[in-house]
């Protein structure tokens, strides 16, 4: 599968939508909320193969909600609130993590697929997933299109520079790799411009006063 592709991370990684105020009341298992959360994310696979991004995105917001009750990061900070899950072992810790990783880069799959693109939360998406797991092509390739479009190309050409290293030969990576060195380009190309513009207005500047001086000298005489 290549990076550029906007079809589902089985195995991806990524970002999150909030859901504050939320306790985790459930009874269940652990292990049993880490496999709804699993098969919610399996759910929302099924919906974007079929182009139903709506219900895509419903199912990946269940599973994180899900997973946010098990998530020592968030519930240290609401600890004394709601029911209080025992810590998990290191092996479902992984499961947790993978599955909030695979649901976030594909909710920036999805966000990308709509007409109206929230290129700030695609990219917030996407920095989730390589806080998790750096270096993920995918979340690299969302996250520098979605810088690009928001307007900083030097940090997007950064993101897809790795991307880039990676899949060398996707030529969606590189056809936006190649939109933020042209943007660079015609920003350097404009700077350069301007700088010019003020030195010559300087010299003019310059020149003009050195004439008038003269001129006043020659009248004293």
């Amino acid at each position: 599968m290549e990076a550029g592709e906007e079809s589902m991370d089985v195995q991806g990684a990524a970002a999150e939508p909030s859901f504050s105020g939320y306790k985790q009341t459930s009874t269940k298992p652990v292990w049993t909320l880490l496999e709804d959360a699993a098969q919610m994310k399996t759910e929302g696979n099924a919906f974007y193969r079929e182009k139903n991004i709506r219900s895509a995105i419903g199912r990946y917001h269940r599973a994180l909600l899900v997973l946010r009750g098990l998530d020592s990061e968030v519930m240290t900070s609401m600890k004394g609130f709601g029911h209080e899950m025992p810590p998990l072992t290191p092996e479902q810790e992984a499961a947790l993590r993978n599955t909030q990783v695979d649901c976030y880069n594909n909710l920036a799959a999805c966000l990308l697929q709509k007409q109206s693109v929230d290129y700030a939360r695609v990219r917030e998406y996407s920095l989730r997933v390589l806080q998790w797991r750096p270096g993920d092509v995918k979340a690299l390739y969302r996250a520098g299109v979605a810088t690009l479009e928001m307007g900083d190309a030097q940090t997007a050409k950064q993101y897809l520079t790795q991307a880039c290293s990676v899949q060398p030969n996707d030529a969606n990576v590189r056809k936006h790799l190649q939109r933020a060195e042209e943007k660079l380009n015609r920003e350097l190309q404009k700077e350069r411009a301007m700088y010019r513009g003020m030195f010559s207005s300087s010299l003019k500047s310059s020149s003009g006063g050195g004439i008038n001086q003269t001129s006043r000298a020659g009248e004293g005489v």
